[in-house]
């Protein structure tokens, strides 16, 4: 049975919370719905809707935290609910991924919580829990299926990586696999897996994938700023090689950090990136996992079907490498394992990556060759198992038509969906059996309420597809038939066969070995790749082989003993080619913590740590585990390694930064400057430390940082207006930065306000909340004085009492009639001191709390007077889209009379929505 259900919100936005909501179940593909709010309870007010994962007829619905606390489960796919109380609230939930009645809730608290009746009875497992840093036991590696994986804070806020068995989650049996703290939020459970990171540097380190037993992990070195290096592990994720510099990185809806990386499904080996040379992103692909990379090949002809005349590198394809954080768009590039070598992506032509010039260009197999399809950007969605394409155009206006192809792309049908033009907000496929049935959801104008438009292509299908109806296509890589060690042809439908296929219509018709060749091998741990086939020694002697087979590739016999290692005897000679590397790699170690050292030599030797500290060893090669040693004071020490023999001697030296962890930097700027008057910024590092710090200073729209060794510096603004100052603190690897803006002016007057005590009590002296609280008081003196808002600043302090200063400034664009002026700010400065000692400066807290602004001292400060630097913090960070639990997506719309509607739209087999509604909505016929 395929179920839609809908949760609709009323949403008061005077009172800021949820007041009613309503509950509708559709049981034949959206075309009725029956509604169920008698049987949640008339008075239940619904928050969000979970679906268990291993068995789609058990259904969750949470109530509203604000009205109550309580749990509604389901059994028979929505249809009757039981009503469960809870003693706290819940935030999200974690189903069990093999037994359906284990779930995990994490509460508001940050408290985590276990059932194993699926919501019925609730234990506490542990508290302080760090958000989304839990886990289920994985099958295979671990022994216990009611294992739990948790990243836990102690009271002093270090994090630990601790397991425990939900029945057995008591403090005595709680146990922590990794005895050391570890990063916050760096705990990762994944396929055969567990990350956790350490980093003095606090290096930023993203896994990318652990398909094949294999982990691609994206490291952002020091130097880097909006770049990841790409490396590489063997099969079990202990050694690493590096697969790409300078891939670039980009910011989600959330904050989050995208690399733009991203693996074409139904193949197994290709990938594309957008890296990063000479400050121009370009777009490579690559057919075995990361060891070769190329540009991609710009079509033939434009969409026209005019040549396309330009030549690698300067004309090239580049795509738009983001995947889709909305599940009801389809991304700038999508792939599907039942559409194997079909790729649809927004890119363009040329030297460089547009963000401008862009178009929708597909390939048919993928990724040697492109087509574009259109010149503007699409939504393009794959139906009927990838035999069929569906397009519509991506804009903020409204649209009633939607485009589909039967042969990838070559020409294509245009329908009407809507009889009135529909702002379109997301689409949705259904990825199981039903694949001919696509619902657009939208709103005919901005003020109008929520649709639902239901289309069934069933009727373009004319008939099921037969052997006759299908073809197959050789997978090359620039005309070489072997791809990952295999020779592979697939079958597909026929160009302009309009017929619906199956389940396995799509798949693999060949697939044999290949004899292996230099392509098919990668340089192993401790080697760099020099051109084509040449693997030399990154930093060390390796003694095994420099290669190894890539993995998952399936080539047999050829090139493989060319590369097997053989053992040899050394003959005996001078020591020669020493080396004294730390074990990661880097030059930076933590003070007090054990810095190790590996010795690649095997001869009598003595490491000096530069610390006044010495050991001998008769033979450093036993020494598999390094040398260990602690400095207990920060600095840079020269470590030497020196070895010798009857034949000679040979001596290597580092340079090891011993530092201190840099935790936090704070920017100290004045609120307001003068033009042409040197201003002192200074930078606090949080801890302090010895050692040496390196500052870099940006001001304004600089392109290049002012460097100094002292953490102030002076600096003089020459032109009026809001100037952006930011400063960067580099300790060894570690690099931080904070961001402050500066008022700069000719002149300006200043003035202390304080507030009526009941501020004290609501105020949490957070830097957020004192910006906004400075905006309410500019807004206040504003509607009561009528003084322009752009002569207004206000600057809440830190700290309690509540107290704040209150800038006067000159009219924009007017300071060459200085005198003029300064009588008009006089006069400015007069209303607003009148309007505070009649106490008519006030504003609403919330509902019942009024504070009055006064004046804290009856002498305003001088003309032309730079105050104390004051800062807070320089935006107000509105969420407007929240993700919950099993990609459960939300959109608040509010209205300007104070009432909006949410709703939640659910398909049992695969997929879950939420989004806003005025009402249940009003179905257009199907096609």
């Amino acid at each position: 049975l395929w179920v839609i259900l809908i949760l609709t919100k009323l949403y008061d936005f005077n009172l800021g919370s949820v007041t009613e909501s309503s509950l509708w179940r559709s049981t034949d593909y959206g075309t009725t719905y029956e509604k169920l709010n008698d049987k949640v309870g008339l008075k239940t007010v619904l928050s969000y809707l979970y679906v268990n994962p291993t068995n789609k007829r058990k259904i969750m619905l949470l109530s509203d935290p604000e009205m109550e606390s309580s749990i509604l489960i389901s059994s028979d796919e929505g249809a009757t609910y039981q009503k469960y109380r809870l003693t706290f609230y819940i935030q999200s939930l974690l189903f069990h991924p093999r037994q359906e009645d284990w779930v995990l809730a994490y509460s508001l608290d940050q408290k985590l919580y276990s059932s194993m009746d699926f919501g019925r009875r609730w234990q506490l497992m542990h508290e302080r829990i760090t958000p989304n840093r839990f886990y289920w036991s994985v099958a295979g590696l671990d022994k216990e299926a009611d294992l739990v994986h948790m990243e836990v804070r102690t009271a002093d806020g270090y994090a630990h990586y601790l397991t425990c068995r939900i029945q057995e989650c008591a403090e005595t049996t709680r146990s922590g696999p990794f005895a050391r703290s570890i990063d916050i939020s760096s705990l990762v459970v994944q396929d055969e897996y567990i990350f956790i990171q350490v980093s003095p540097e606090n290096a930023d380190m993203h896994i990318i994938s652990t398909d094949e037993n294999q982990v691609f992990a994206a490291v952002q070195e020091w130097n880097q700023n909006d770049t990841y290096n790409l490396y590489i592990s063997d099969t079990r994720g202990i050694y690493f090689t590096l697969a790409m510099e300078n891939i670039k990185s980009s910011r989600g809806l959330m904050g989050n950090i995208i690399i733009e990386l991203y693996e074409v499904a139904g193949i197994r080996g290709i990938f594309l990136a957008n890296k990063k040379v000479d400050d121009q992103v370009k777009t490579y692909i690559t057919y075995n996992k990361g060891r070769d990379w190329r540009l991609l090949q710009a079509p033939d002809v434009d969409l026209r079907g005019s040549p396309v005349h330009c030549l690698l590198p300067f004309c090239s394809l580049h795509l738009h490498l983001q995947i889709s954080e909305n599940p009801y768009s389809s991304g700038r590039i999508s792939s599907k394992e039942t559409a194997p070598g079909l790729v649809v992506a927004t890119g363009n032509i040329g030297p460089e990556l547009s963000y401008t010039d862009i178009g929708v260009f597909i390939s048919s197999d993928g990724g040697n060759t492109w087509r574009q399809i259109f010149d503007e950007e699409y939504n393009v969605w794959f139906l009927d198992w990838g035999g069929a394409l569906v397009a519509m155009k991506h804009t903020p206006l409204p649209v009633r038509h939607l485009w589909v192809s039967f042969d990838e792309g070559h020409s294509w049908d245009k329908y009407g969906f809507t009889s009135v033009p529909l702002f379109v907000d997301g689409a949705l496929v259904e990825a199981g059996v039903e694949t001919q049935i696509m619902t657009v959801f939208g709103h005919f104008s901005l003020r109008s309420e929520w649709q639902l438009v239901k289309v069934d292509y069933k009727s373009i299908f004319s008939r099921r597809c037969t052997k006759e109806d299908y073809q197959t296509w050789h997978l090359l890589n620039q005309g070489e038939p072997c791809v990952m060690g295999e020779r592979k042809i697939f079958k597909k439908r026929k160009p302009g066969a309009q017929c619906a296929l199956g389940r396995d219509s799509s798949g693999t018709v060949v697939s044999e070995p290949c004899v292996c060749a230099d392509w098919d091998f990668e340089c192993d741990y401790g080697y760099e790749r020099h051109g084509e086939s040449q693997c030399v020694p990154a930093f060390w002697y390796n003694p095994a082989s420099p290669y190894r087979r890539i993995v998952s590739n399936n080539c047999t016999d050829g090139l493989r003993e060319k590369y097997t290692a053989k053992a040899q005897m050394c003959p005996g000679k001078a020591p020669r080619g020493l080396h004294v590397v730390t074990t990661d790699g880097r030059l930076v170690a933590e003070q007090g913590h054990n810095a190790t050292f590996i010795i690649l030599m095997e001869e009598v030797g003595v490491l000096d740590f530069g610390d006044g500290i010495a050991v001998s060893y008769a033979n450093f090669s036993p020494i598999e585990d390094g040398i260990r040693h602690v400095y207990k004071s920060a600095g840079i020490f020269q470590v030497t390694a020196y070895a010798e023999n009857n034949l000679g001697s040979d001596t290597a030296v580092l340079f090891l930064h011993v530092v201190c962890p840099v935790e936090h930097v704070h920017l100290r700027v004045p609120f307001v400057a003068i033009r042409n008057k040197e201003v002192n910024i200074s930078a606090v590092v949080w801890p302090s430390q010895l050692g040496t710090l390196t500052y870099f200073w940006w001001f304004g729209n600089s392109t290049k940082p002012l460097i100094t060794l002292d953490s102030s510096i002076s600096f003089t603004f020459l032109a009026e207006g809001t100037n952006t100052i930011t400063v960067q603190v580099a300790a060894g690897n570690a690099l931080i930065q904070d961001t402050k803006d500066i008022a700069v002016h000719e002149y300006f007057q200043s003035q202390l306000l304080s507030f009526s005590p009941n501020l004290d009590y609501h105020n949490p002296d957070i830097p957020e909340w004192r910006q906004d609280i400075g905006n309410v008081i500019k807004r206040a003196l504003v509607k009561v004085t009528g003084v322009p808002e752009d002569q207004i600043l206000v600057a809440v302090f830190p700290g309690l009492p509540t107290s704040a200063e209150l800038f006067i400034l000159p009219p924009k664009n007017l300071t060459e009639r200085r005198k003029g002026n300064e009588e008009d700010l006089e006069q400015i400065v007069e209303m607003l001191f009148n309007a505070l000692n009649q106490n008519l400066v006030q504003f609403e807290l919330k509902p019942g709390v009024q504070v009055i602004v006064y004046v804290t001292q009856l002498t305003l400060a001088p003309l032309v007077d730079s105050s104390a630097g004051h800062s807070s913090s320089a935006m107000l960070m509105l969420l407007s889209v929240v993700f919950v639990g099993l990609a459960v997506f939300l959109i608040y719309k509010f209205k300007r009379y104070g009432y909006s509607n949410s709703i939640l739209i659910l398909g049992l087999d695969s997929w879950m929505l939420i989004l806003p509604i005025a009402n249940i909505p009003k179905l257009i016929p199907n096609m």
